[in-house]
């Protein structure tokens, strides 16, 4: 779903750190801090003494699809193993076919 088509009160409140979000702009904390106060970010200090910077819609929504590929990328690493393995068991030589032939040759 496009930024434009959210409402404010339909996404969820994701605060960041600057390491995280650094990584989700692909640039240092430094930097991440700097466009978090040019882009007028909300920030506070958490209790864990990290200071977080509220998403803006926008972003949220580019934090959630990050996820999403992540998890889909994951599932479709497990399924071409599956997959490749299983090509290899029907490629092997089965023990069965000698057996098979000898039981209907009889």
């Amino acid at each position: 779903m496009a930024a434009e088509y959210w409402r404010v009160s339909d996404v969820p409140q994701i605060w960041l750190t600057y390491d995280e979000l650094a990584a989700l702009m692909d640039c240092d904390p430094a930097r991440a801090r700097g466009a978090a106060a040019a882009i007028r970010l909300d920030r506070r200090k958490s209790r864990d003494g990290h200071t977080r910077a509220k998403l803006t819609p926008a972003l949220a929504e580019a934090f959630l699809q990050g996820i999403l590929r992540q998890h889909l990328e994951r599932e479709i690493a497990a399924c071409a193993g599956d997959l490749r393995a299983l090509r290899e068991r029907m490629a092997a030589p089965s023990d069965a076919l000698p057996r098979l032939r000898s039981a209907i040759a009889g």
